[in-house]
């Protein structure tokens, strides 16, 4: 029997990290004692506050936690009498500031969903989805008050399936933290890690995204477009706007078709939706209208009139990277 289990507190807010501290409480070696998380927000049709699924999960699980709009002295004060001795942080939406971050004796690290130092920031998973990317996974790291610029302590990586969505992606990138964890807790405990710096000439940047990023911008390429819709699948989505309509776009591929203009609508053989792009043409899947259902497009256009010949408007889509600190 372990007598002085190993006291652990999570910072965090996103569901992804919800595998990992799972399989945590498991572990007679250590033992969470602390979450801190983001506060309850307004969601859904009624705009009702609702609990994030970390605070969700640590309430359910009976886990002390607190849900400060930003942390401060509080919370650093609340994490020492916990004598809380590594802090791990996922997704959790705040730069820590030196208080917080050299509270636990052991150290504060992070968990984020790339290879570091590629895909620094808010959005690594949908964004190297969306750029094509074959490979990517889990980098534990030493918080430093940069963001994700902290030295490397480990990699767990995975290959990306060629038709997985973002949410697919979430899901295995979210079990890839646990061998990650299972390798490298032991060592954190007893202050036994090598740190390899990271080199910031190869460090790339991803922003927040935003729902304007779902619009569909037909000059790009089919290939990208359809890698887009897979990855923004849940958020912010995809979609192209006709005669005051917000069409929802579901899935898609690029069809092999080029007569059609950017942007230009026809149909395939079967009925299905195609529209041209800046390489070939794209094959619209599926589809929904306001208030309506997902429907095949061929079921979609049996009830929708869309013309052949009928260029649809858009609007040049933003580069998903941005500039470095």
């Amino acid at each position: 029997m372990i007598s002085n289990p190993c006291r652990i507190g999570f910072l965090g807010s996103d569901e992804i990290a919800i595998p990992f501290l799972s399989h945590l409480a498991k572990k007679k070696e250590f033992s969470l004692e602390a979450v801190l998380t983001q506060p309850d927000r307004q969601a859904g049709r009624g705009r009702k506050l609702r609990p994030n699924p970390i605070k969700a999960w640590a309430v359910k699980n009976g886990y002390p936690v607190r849900d400060p709009e930003k942390p401060g002295p509080t919370e650093v004060i609340w994490i020492k009498k916990l004598e809380i001795e590594i802090l791990l942080v996922m997704a959790y939406g705040h730069i820590l500031k030196t208080d917080l971050l050299t509270v636990a004796p052991k150290g504060s690290f992070n968990l984020h969903a790339s290879l570091l130092p590629a895909y620094r920031g808010a959005s690594p998973i949908e964004t190297a989805l969306a750029l094509g990317e074959t490979e990517t996974g889990i980098t534990l790291m030493k918080v430093v008050p940069r963001m994700d610029a902290g030295p490397i302590i480990d990699l767990e990586r995975v290959k990306v399936p060629v038709s997985a969505t973002g949410p697919d992606l979430r899901v295995i990138l979210a079990e890839a933290c646990i061998p990650l964890i299972d390798r490298c807790l032991p060592l954190l405990k007893d202050e036994n890690v090598d740190e390899i710096e990271q080199d910031e000439s190869q460090a790339t940047y991803c922003r927040k995204l935003r729902k304007i990023d779902g619009a569909l911008d037909f000059s790009l390429s089919a290939e990208e477009l359809s890698r887009r819709i897979r990855a923004f699948r849940s958020w912010p989505g995809s979609f192209f706007e006709h005669f005051g309509n917000r069409i929802r776009v579901g899935d898609a591929n690029p069809y092999q078709q080029s007569s059609l203009k950017v942007g230009e609508i026809s149909r395939t053989e079967s009925g299905m939706l195609i529209i041209g792009t800046g390489t070939c043409a794209l094959q619209i899947n599926l589809l929904q209208k306001p208030g309506g259902k997902m429907l095949s497009s061929a079921d979609f256009l049996r009830g929708y009139k869309m013309a052949k010949g009928f260029i649809l408007d858009f609007e040049p889509s933003m580069s998903l990277l941005r500039a470095g600190d």
